[in-house]
Parts: C-alpha cells; structure tokens; sequence
C-alpha cells in the first residue's frame, strides 16, 4: 500500500502558438512539474500527511496527484484550481479541484461550496480550505492551459 507522508501543492498557465497540448506542457513546466508521469488521484489527504515546500521529483517518476486543468483558445476565458482543507479532528484532510471556462473569482466559489459539501457528506468539521487558482484571458490567435495541482511526493 502506497500511503502518502508528504505533499506539496503548484500552479502554473501558459499560451502556445501551436496547441492547446503544448500550453498545458507549459503550464506543466511552470508549475516545475513539467518531467513526470503524472497519475491523478482523487480526493483525500491521509492522516499525518504533512505539507512541505515544493521539492523537485526525479525525471520520469510515477508521481500521484490532484490535478485540475483547462485548456482554452482565442477568446476564451479559463481557469482551474484546487481547494485543499484538513478536518478539525486532526484526522487527514480532502482536496477539491475544478476547472471552468470563467473567471478565477467564481471558481473560486465553486471550490469552496465542494469543499462544503465533502464536509456535509463525512459529517465531519473541516478547516477553512486554503485555494490556489490560475486564471488567463486567451490571446486570440492562442492556445491557453492554466492547472493546479497537489502533489504528493513521499510515502510510507
């Protein structure tokens, strides 16, 4: 069983003149997350996970995640984020994420009624949710890539 002890959380966006693949390529490579096998997981944070700085991840490691994206073109709006909280009693955390063609204003929002409603869900009291998003208007003539992502980097 992989349990994760560490985590860290990154954002990034950038724009691409060739697709909308290589913006999120680049949005990887902002968010210093650009050289790894990404492989998403859902939403919970073990207990005694402890949050640490941002460390760099060997080239090519399978790396779990929580990752929100959202790639868009001439024009568009875009934004993405996650929300991340521990519950009161000490026992582990949750981590929300979302994406939506609109501002980072009112995702923002959304994150924090997700976030609500995990805690309604659990029956369980969760601390007020720290979020990071990434928002851009796309250049026309653009590919556009904002994401956010925490990522857990060890184990035990």
């Amino acid at each position: 069983m992989l349990i994760p002890s560490q985590y860290f959380v990154t954002s990034g966006k950038a724009l691409s003149a060739v697709s909308d693949l290589n913006a999120f390529d680049l949005a990887l490579f902002e968010a210093g997350i650009e050289e790894l096998n990404l492989v998403a997981v859902s939403s919970v944070i073990p207990p005694e996970a402890e949050m640490v700085e941002y460390r760099r991840i060997p080239m090519g490691a399978v790396t779990h995640c929580v990752l929100a994206q959202m790639r868009g073109c001439g024009g568009d709006v875009i934004s993405a984020g996650i929300a991340y909280t521990k519950r009161k009693d000490g026992y582990g955390g949750y981590v929300a994420e979302g994406h939506s063609f609109g501002d980072g204003e009112s995702l923002k929002e959304g994150l924090r009624a997700k976030i609500r409603e995990m805690e309604r869900i659990r029956g369980v009291e969760l601390e007020d949710p720290e979020i990071v998003v990434e928002e851009m208007r796309v250049p026309e003539g653009s590919y556009g890539c904002c994401l956010a992502s925490l990522v857990f980097c060890g184990y035990r």
